[in-house]
């Protein structure tokens, strides 16, 4: 429960704001929501640019921040060299440019993603990067030796990988969702050991293998004890997360290729069913085995629901913007519809919720910035040289922004 808590406590207490790290994908509390409201509104090229820092071939992964540190992955075009790059906080210059794995015969990818999307997390003295099936490996935040590395936690993403790894207690915690094999598992942190491997108990024989597969990210929520909770396609899943046994499903037909984060508040885990028939669902995250029938609260079937981007949640109103660029607001305990507009972009990364304000970034690299409000309010729109792939982070009053050329620190 210590780790747990530890998540809790980043996403609640504002006035430590100014030395909160930003360790994991969508942040401190993975909800991609932070308590700081001095964050930059407005910004270009020539405007509350502090540095802009060029990563070298091609990444999609988030950055993560610890103390004066920034860790990201980044990949050749071709997928043969696989690197981790760490950028000192304050100044941009890079610490690190580490070639982590070489790989001999990469893949396919899809046109949207890169071999370097998973995002890395990252924890006092150690950061673990995670290429899907061509690697896992912690390293030395200060020397950037590798501690270990796993090259033999295989699946076939089809697509390219996606999933990025989760920290608990003493477990980094990854999903393999291919279109062979679907699995959990759980490693040792310090020695990347297996701890338990789980696999998804989901019926795939009838299932075409590219519909077996699920880019999303595993999430910890709190629901009178921990709970692993990781989406896999047709189903999601809570696990104990020390052992790996399951405690239950829920399922949803027609729902594969995951990327969504789930999200947890207002008593409800918030699920995206997935990329052929996008729902929203929100479910009660009790119970035990299969509670599609018992705990389903409610589902958006609408048009114009995300397949890549996340929700974030504001008091009691959920908010996304769709893969093109079509925002919602529901009612987060009902579904309820309180208004849907078009913003304009097209759109992968997940958005930002600060106070007052909500960040969406597009593939062209215009950041729309709304009042999370009952009605649309635009509050400002900034353009940067190249589009957003990678989620942003936050560090003080600063926003930590991947393009899909440069690592940016915009500030006031």
């Amino acid at each position: 429960m210590r780790s747990l808590a530890c998540l809790i406590l980043f996403s609640c207490v504002g006035s430590v704001a100014a030395e909160e790290p930003w360790p994991q994908f969508l942040g401190p509390a993975a909800n991609g929501s932070c308590r700081q409201a001095d964050l930059p509104l407005t910004w270009s090229e020539k405007k509350n640019v502090r540095w802009k820092t060029p990563i070298h071939d091609r990444g999609h992964s988030s950055p993560v921040v610890w103390d004066k540190q920034i860790w990201l992955t980044t990949a050749a075009e071709d997928g043969k060299q696989l690197y981790a790059v760490c950028v000192d906080r304050d100044s941009g210059k890079i610490v690190h440019d580490i070639r982590v794995f070489e790989v001999e015969k990469p893949e396919h990818i899809n046109d949207l993603n890169s071999y370097a999307s998973p995002t890395p997390v990252v924890e006092a003295g150690r950061v673990y990067v995670h290429f899907g099936t061509y690697g896992t490996a912690c390293l030395d935040t200060a020397s950037g030796k590798t501690l270990w590395a796993r090259r033999d936690l295989h699946c076939n993403h089809f697509m390219g990988p996606g999933s990025s790894a989760l920290v608990y207690k003493n477990l980094l915690i990854l999903n393999f969702d291919g279109t062979d094999v679907q699995y959990v598992v759980a490693l040792d942190k310090q020695t990347g050991e297996t701890v338990w491997k789980k696999n998804r108990s989901t019926d795939y024989a009838k299932a075409e293998g590219d519909r077996r597969k699920a880019y999303s990210t595993p999430t910890m929520i709190d629901v009178g004890g921990p709970q692993l909770i990781s989406c896999g396609a047709f189903a999601a899943f809570a696990y104990v997360p020390e052992t790996g046994k399951e405690i239950w499903k829920v399922c949803y037909p027609g729902g594969f290729s995951n990327v969504s984060h789930p999200l947890h508040g207002q008593g409800l885990l918030f699920l995206n069913t997935g990329f052929e028939r996008p729902e929203i669902w929100a479910v009660r995250p009790e119970g035990r085995g299969d509670i599609t029938s018992s705990h389903v609260v409610w589902k958006d079937k609408e048009k114009n629901l995300p397949t890549k981007p996340s929700i974030v949640l504001v008091g009691e109103l959920l908010f996304f913007v769709n893969d093109n660029g079509i925002a919602t607001c529901l009612e987060a305990k009902t579904g309820t519809k309180v208004w849907q507009e078009r913003i304009r972009g097209f759109f992968s990364a997940s958005p930002l919720a600060s106070p007052g304000r909500i960040y969406f970034f597009d593939h062209d690299g215009k950041t729309t910035i709304i009042a999370p409000e009952r009605k649309l309010k635009v509050l400002a729109v900034n353009q940067l040289d190249d589009g957003f792939m990678a989620s942003p982070a936050v560090t003080g009053n600063a926003l930590i922004l991947r393009t899909k050329t440069h690592l940016y620190r915009i500030e006031p």
